[in-house]
């Protein structure tokens, strides 16, 4: 027999947490605290055996909606990364799965997503080394039996690389490429450094962002949310910033964030300033040995094409990600459950339009700050 019932304390939370297979750093009680001050409700969900066992567990995020005048609210629900738990155990995943399902309809969600850390398979699909994984099937044909399919909107990346931080340091040079070996090694004799950056370096570590997405054409969120979100990891323990300097002056940077024996690079920034010093390459060599230092045995570098094609707009981040020496990973993908499937199809028509409007308007706005 199992019980289902809601956390109210953080530390319970992320204890439970690190008991279960996978345990990503979105499904953290502090990145529920982070988007509870953007719109969302957080519903952290526990099942337990009678005897106190953590069978599973879900950071169900809810966001209310206002259509108009209308009278009637309506909201969505997403799990980040989750829900957490054994996969291949059938019986947990579907009661799992029907109590998600069951809480959606409750709440009167317009749909609720689901983007657990369940591999599709490792390596690259054309790769004749390249494995499957074999519950992957079991679980998208139980998914599709509830009534959940493959989501249009694929908030996280469908697709990573991830290193394994096992062996000594020559192990990790030598599944490393021969270039980025030799780039490492450059940015050494040509004097890059890098250090451990403090809450104090978050606006700096934000003009670099800026400045990079403006280069990249990726879009960013407004600085304070970014300062928000490194904060709250940095005080609780689970953030590390590095910034790479030259003779003092910042180049380059990232924000790693550490979990459970995991380590995760989401955010990264350069400037034109130095870059044929390739500091880059020395962050991550530098951050592989800080998460190892921290008790990570994997590195994820979070992110590769959805399709392993040259003219694919994260290319040339798969080829430097790829001369690290990782291992192509790549998910199972978010699934969506419509609820209320006329507003579902409603909603994922126009929301697509809107948040394209967003993002042309958030990089012309940061176009104009970078170059005053």
């Amino acid at each position: 027999m199992m019980i289902v019932e809601r956390i109210q304390q953080g530390e319970e939370w992320n204890r439970g947490l690190m008991q279960l297979p996978r345990a990503n750093i979105l499904q953290t009680w502090e990145w529920g605290e982070v988007k509870s001050a953007y719109g969302w409700q957080p519903y952290p969900l526990v099942w337990r055996e009678v005897n106190g066992q953590v069978r599973a567990m879900a950071l169900v995020l809810r966001r209310s909606l206002k259509i108009g005048k209308m009278p009637t609210s309506f909201s969505v629900m997403y799990v980040p990364r989750g829900p957490v738990m054994d996969w291949g155990d059938s019986d947990l995943r579907r009661r799992v799965l029907d109590d998600l399902k069951r809480l959606a309809q409750t709440e009167g969600a317009i749909f609720l997503k689901i983007d657990p850390d369940v591999e599709l398979g490792w390596g690259l699909p054309d790769d004749p080394e390249a494995r499957e994984n074999p519950i992957a099937g079991d679980v998208m044909e139980d998914l599709h039996t509830g009534g959940w399919f493959l989501s249009p909107e694929q908030v996280q990346f469908r697709n990573t690389f991830i290193l394994s931080l096992e062996g000594d340091e020559e192990v990790w040079l030598g599944r490393m490429k021969q270039k980025t070996r030799y780039n490492i090694r450059l940015a050494q004799r040509k004097g890059v450094t890098v250090r451990r950056a403090a809450s104090e370096d978050f606006p700096l570590l934000y003009r670099m962002y800026a400045e990079t997405s403006v280069r990249d054409g990726f879009v960013i969120r407004p600085e304070p949310y970014y300062h928000h979100v490194w904060g709250t990891f940095l005080r609780a323990g689970m953030a590390e910033p590095l910034i790479a300097e030259v003779e003092r002056t910042p180049v380059a940077g990232l924000v790693m964030f550490v979990f459970a024996g995991r380590a995760w690079y989401f955010y990264g920034m350069s400037r034109q300033l130095h870059r044929e010093k390739m500091p880059n390459y020395l962050l991550q060599w530098e951050a592989m040995r800080l998460a190892r230092l921290r008790g990570c045995q994997i590195y994820d570098l979070w992110g590769a094409p959805d399709e392993f094609r040259e003219d694919d707009p994260m290319w040339g981040v798969f080829r430097f990600k790829q001369g690290l020496g990782g291992q192509v990973v790549r998910w199972i993908g978010a699934w969506d459950l419509p609820v209320r499937k006329n507003w579902y199809t409603l909603y994922t028509r126009v929301i697509p339009r809107l948040l394209a409007w967003m993002r042309r308007h958030s990089q012309a706005r940061l176009r104009r700050e970078v170059t005053v």
